[in-house]
This record gives C-alpha cells, sequence and structure tokens, in this order.
C-alpha cells in the first residue's frame, strides 16, 4: 500500500474508527498538519483496542497478524496487522538491516523470543527474509539453552547475532565462564532495549571481533521508528521517511522540538497502516535531535524509566551513567535498581553484575556509593531524615539479573513493594 496522504488517512480513520472520531470531534474538517491533531491518550487507546468490541480498529477482524506487548507493566496490548500491512513492515525494516551492517551472505541467529503472540522473533526472522541482501537465517530463539545455542554457532560458523541485549550478556557470561570465545561473530544486532556502556566489556570478552549494532528501532504497538546510523553511537537512528513521522515533543507543553540536543518524548504516525491506526502514538522513549542529519535523532531511554524511593525519584539512566563514571575499569557488566520495603521505609538496592571476585569489588561498591550520594544529594537528606534505608550494593553474576520471564529483557527496577 503506498503512503496515503495525511487528510485523506485522517478522513478515513474519522469515518472508520469509533475511537479517532470521537478523539477528533473537536478537530476541524480539514487536516493539514499533523500538530492540528492531539496525541493519542494511551490509556484510552488501549482501552478501546480490545479483543471483543474493539473500538479502535477501522474494519473488522477476519485478515491479520495479531501480537502482544505489555507483559512487563500491566495487562497485555494487543497489536494487529493485516497480511500487506505486516509485509511492508517488515520489508522496510530488512532494508534497513544494511545500516546496522547486513552483508551478502551473512549467516545470522536469531535469538529473539517467540510464542505468547511476541512478535520480535517473528519480526526479525521475516526482516531478514525480506531483506534485499542474500543471507542465511538460523532460527534458533531466545529460550534455546546456552550450550546449544552456542554449538549451533560454531557448527554453522555464524557472523551474525541478533537478541536483545539481555541475551546477548547472558550467552557472553556464559562463554566467559567457560573460558570460551566466539572469534569469528563480527555483528552483535542488538534491539528491544537500550545497550548500555557497561555491558560492552563483556560482550569484547566473548566475542572479540564482534562490533555491537542496534538492528533498527521499532515496537509491535508504534511500527517503524527508526534505522541504524553508521557511526560509533548505537544510541543515533533516522526516521524510516516517508513511512512514519517521528516527532520530538516536550514533555510539559507537548510542543515539537526543532532544536538539535534538546530531549522530548518520541511521538510517530504511521502514514500506510489502517487496520490499527498509528496517529501522533506516543512510543514510550525519549529522544532528541542530533542535527547530524534529516531525521536523525538519539535515544535517550524510556520516557518515564525510573522509580520513587520514599521521596526521592531517580531515572535509571542517571544511575548508569554515574556507574559507568565511577567503574573506570569497566568490571560491571550490568546494573538493576531493586527497590524494597520494611520496617515503614523504603530501601533501594543497587545490583550490580560482574565475573569478577566480589571480595575484589568491595572498593568499587564504595566508589559507586558514595557517587550516588554526592550525585543526589536528596537521597542522602532523606536517609539523614529516616525517612528511607541506607543504600546497599549486591554483587552477582550477570546471569542473576532478574529478566522478564516471558520476554527475557533485563528488568532495569524490580519493585519488591507489592505486598509489603
Amino acid at each position: 500500500m503506498p503512503v496515503q496522504p495525511l487528510t485523506e488517512l485522517i478522513r478515513f480513520v474519522r469515518s472508520q474508527s469509533p475511537f479517532y472520531a470521537e478523539l477528533y470531534a473537536e478537530v476541524p474538517d480539514r487536516v493539514t498538519e499533523l500538530t492540528q491533531l492531539p496525541v493519542v491518550p494511551q490509556t484510552e487507546f488501549w482501552r478501546a483496542n480490545t479483543p471483543r468490541d474493539n473500538r479502535l480498529l477501522t474494519g473488522p477482524l477476519d485478515e491479520a497478524v495479531v501480537f502482544k506487548s505489555g507483559g512487563t507493566t500491566g495487562s497485555p496490548k494487543f497489536s494487529f496487522y493485516t497480511r500487506e500491512e505486516w509485509r511492508e513492515f517488515t520489508g522496510a525494516f530488512g532494508a534497513g538491516l544494511l545500516e546496522s551492517g547486513l552483508r551478502p551472505g551473512h549467516r545470522v541467529a536469531d535469538l529473539f523470543y517467540a510464542g505468547e503472540l511476541y512478535a520480535s522473533f517473528t519480526f526479525i526472522l521475516d526482516s531478514l527474509h525480506r531483506s534485499p541482501v542474500s543471507n542465511v537465517r538460523l532460527p534458533i530463539g531466545g529460550a534455546a539453552p546456552l550450550e546449544s545455542t552456542v554449538r549451533t554457532l560454531e557448527e554453522f560458523d555464524v557472523e551474525v547475532v541478533a537478541g536483545t541485549p539481555t541475551t546477548l550478556c547472558a550467552l557472553a557470561d556464559h562463554l566467559v565462564a567457560a573460558g570460551r570465545q566466539l572469534p569469528l561473530v563480527e555483528l552483535l544486532l542488538f534491539g528491544g532495549e537500550s545497550l548500555y556502556r557497561d555491558q560492552e566489556p563483556l560482550l569484547a570478552r566473548a566475542f572479540p571481533n564482534a562490533r555491537p549494532r542496534s538492528v533498527g528501532y521499532a515496537s509491535v504497538d508504534a511500527g517503524l521508528l527508526g534505522c541504524a546510523v553508521p557511526g560509533s553511537d548505537p544510541r543515533v537512528h533516522r526516521a524510516f521517511t516517508p513511512y512514519t513521522v517521528v516527532e520530538i515533543l516536550d514533555e510539559e507543553s507537548g510542543e515539537p522540538i526543532t532544536e538539535a540536543g534538546v530531549p522530548g518524548k518520541v511521538v510517530v504516525t504511521d502514514l500506510r497502516r489502517r487496520l490499527m491506526p498509528v496517529l501522533r502514538y506516543p512510543a514510550g522513549d525519549r529522544a532528541e535531535w542530533t542535527g547530524t542529519g534529516s531525521g536523525h535523532f538519539r535515544i535517550l531511554g524510556r520516557s518515564q524509566e525510573g522509580v520513587r524511593v520514599g521521596p526521592v525519584s531517580l531515572y535509571t539512566q542517571d544511575v548508569q551513567d554515574l556507574v559507568r563514571a565511577a567503574d573506570v575499569a569497566g568490571r560491571v557488566t550490568g546494573v538493576q535498581l531493586v527497590v524494597r520495603h520494611w520496617e515503614g521505609r523504603d530501601a533501594l538496592r543497587l545490583r550490580l553484575a560482574s565475573d569478577g571476585d566480589p571480595a575484589g569489588l568491595r572498593d568499587l561498591a564504595d566508589r559507586i556509593r558514595k557517587q550516588l550520594l554526592a550525585d543526589r544529594p536528596s537521597f542522602a537528606d532523606a536517609v539523614g531524615a529516616g525517612h528511607i534505608h541506607p543504600l546497599s550494593v549486591e554483587w552477582v553474576r550477570h546471569g542473576e539479573l532478574a529478566v522478564n520471564a516471558r520476554s527475557g529483557k533485563l528488568i532495569r527496577v524490580v519493585d519488591e513493594r507489592l505486598g509489603s
């Protein structure tokens, strides 16, 4: 299906989707700019987008593929694509894989997760299938035993491994613990979550000749978001023009940001999807324009990825940055914020992954603890006032970090206060 003119797409969704008809009730009949439309309210969007009595879709559900997301934080959210929409989605993303480093003849292991309506495994496999360059696809999956995965990678001389950073790091940790490496792997394509610098040393020890690169930026609900941009920063992507329009909006005013280096929330409009329309839909991430090219932006993490410990708010990206600053030797391979509650007060524990001896990491733990308290004086003030417990640090192997049971993604914040 060709890209639709904005005025035609809006006319169609207003006439066929009860949700959009209600949302646009006060919008002028003729719309020529996206900024004339309200940003989609997510709660209402998903309340309307249900398996039964759906008020969002523009037609009956008689030909589509169905996927599920949102299993980490609440009720499942279902996304619907027609056969043609899915083919175009994966075709465009597959073409973008060349920017991620895919080359003719590459042998690619797909370690993303499948089943339970989860999209990533099928999405990457179909994108590879529709990529404009030849490639050999090995659909291993993220739930396969690590030793079995290693054996397949070795047997087929795999050059590209694709998966979530958590899966790639678990595989690397398995190899390092066994004193092994996979030197033939030249490309690690990650997606589904951010790859942090503290994870790169572990990957380098297991895959000494591999470059970590973004597989691309997409989600099952928002669709196409960004194609990887070659360079040193894997967070930088470019919009999939002309298929989608990416906006970065001020988080307070909702006004579009055009200046480079100013963070805001990512909003996307898909100009080809019609069954489940996506117009000015919040993708759930923060980003900033880079000014390095048309439509180039840098992903800054989840728009609301953080935690509140008593009266103190912490963003996971800030904690990641201060751990990296204190860990000059690169010994930390993963960071998790664990929040607990007892004796009427909240407590924060930094769960840090390393393949070193915990006894030899005490100085580093002290340095990280002091750095956090120095950077966040409100935390120390709250401890002094008896509002929260003192900060603690726990060392674990990377494989001991908590992950989402369905997707395999690393859970950055583990909130154990529920039921306390």
